[in-house]
């Protein structure tokens, strides 16, 4: 790997790793939030999912930014704006103050993915393997915060945890403005093409200063097969949402993962499972980004939400058959809702044009995360009304459209 991409890989994984950091240890956050405001899953998953809401929702614009102004001054207003949310967190006195204080966290969180992806995509020429590398990163937050915070929890109260939660910002944010690179090494000497099909062409304009060459730019984007792209891809945010936001608390609920004692602290097992379940997904990522280099990224995507609809019909049942096949089925969970990420990353990259990777993973992280989020309101509903059983059967419907959708796309 050259300079400039082992430069890029290191500014976007530090970046990765941050964003998930917080991301996914809002869920641990939900099992002390419930009782801290007394609330239901239903209201909570409500105003948790504002605020995933806001990352998908800022998406576009930051894809957009990206394309006009480049990616590192965006990544890096990313750490300010999640910092300043979580600080907020933790003075929140009610619900509506919580909500309001995810709902800055998200905004700032939005303009990761679009401006780090495109970065990724322009900037190195070994793509897949950044990928991989990338995904890995995120996953070794995906795997500090929700461990970090567990441990804290059971020591210090949420609120001085969550004011801990800013330094994570403030010290990814001071080491990647000292970072330097070329943002468009990969793409400077040639137009990468879509992949033949003159329909996928999109117009570089670059700042897209304009709305009417904006929508013009956004409606050359959506050939038939990015279209179904992005539908996948708002299915597997609904999926990646509603089954993370949610799971500390069912695993939690489990006479398996009951609260245990030791040394006069109360620890929950559940949680722990959680943060394994993640640390497994690390796996996952990079398995995922290899994967898009050596098959078609289509079928690829076709056996992984195959596994996930099995994984999603498996979990209640093995709940009932014991630790260790509740277990196994983690780890089958804990890898292919990880290794879809990279493959899908990368299935982009395939339906577009270089000049418009930026507002093609805006429109990609507007359906991940925007539409996405409705997932972790669906899960506190579900949950409280239905059940657990009830979720893990909507899960599993929406992998098995996910997949069938892919199978389309791998055939046309």
């Amino acid at each position: 790997m050259k300079r400039n991409d082992r430069a890029i890989v290191g500014f976007t994984m530090l970046a990765h790793a941050m964003f998930h950091t917080y991301e996914l240890a809002i869920p641990i956050f939900v099992t002390v939030w419930l009782d801290a405001f007394a609330t239901t899953e239903a209201t909570l998953g409500i105003v948790v999912g504002a605020g995933y809401a806001l990352i998908g929702l800022g998406a576009l614009p930051s894809g957009i930014l990206a394309d006009a102004y480049g990616s590192k001054r965006l990544v890096l207003g990313s750490a300010v704006g999640m910092g300043g949310g979580f600080l907020l967190v933790s003075l929140a006195p009610n619900v509506a103050v919580l909500g309001a204080a995810l709902i800055l966290w998200g905004a700032g969180a939005s303009l990761y993915h679009p401006a780090g992806l495109s970065l990724l995509s322009r900037g190195t020429e070994n793509r897949g393997t950044a990928f991989a590398y990338h995904g890995v990163a995120g996953n070794v937050g995906t795997v500090v915060g929700p461990l970090a915070a567990a441990v804290l929890l059971s020591y210090i109260d949420w609120r001085l945890v969550a004011a801990l939660f800013v330094a994570p910002a403030l010290i990814a944010g001071a080491i990647a403005f000292r970072i330097s690179f070329d943002e468009r090494a990969a793409t400077e000497s040639a137009e990468v093409a879509a992949d033949g099909d003159p329909g996928r062409t999109v117009e570089a304009d670059g700042g897209l200063g304009s709305l009417r060459k904006l929508v013009g730019n956004s409606r050359a984007l959506f050939t038939r097969g990015f279209t179904v792209v992005f539908v996948v891809v708002m299915l597997y945010g609904l999926y990646y949402r509603g089954i993370l936001t949610f799971l500390p608390e069912i695993l939690g609920g489990l006479q398996l993962f009951e609260p245990i004692t030791v040394a006069g602290r109360s620890f929950q097992p559940g949680r722990y499972v959680y943060a394994g379940l993640l640390f497994v997904g690390m796996f996952g990522q990079y398995a995922g980004g290899k994967a898009s280099d050596l098959v078609e990224t289509e079928r690829a995507l076709v056996v992984t939400f195959a596994v996930l609809v099995v994984a999603a019909l498996l979990f209640v049942p093995a709940s009932s058959a014991g630790v260790v096949p509740l277990l196994a089925v983690c780890v089958l969970l804990g890898f292919f809702v990880y290794v879809a990420a990279p493959v899908y990353q990368a299935t982009i990259a395939d339906y577009v044009t270089a000049d418009s990777h930026g507002l093609s993973y805006g429109f990609t992280y507007l359906a991940m995360f925007g539409v996405g989020a409705l997932g972790a309101a669906m899960a506190g509903t579900v949950l409280t009304y239905a059940g657990s059983a009830a979720l893990f059967v909507t899960l599993a419907a929406l992998a098995l459209l996910a997949g069938l959708l892919s199978v389309f796309l791998l055939v046309r």
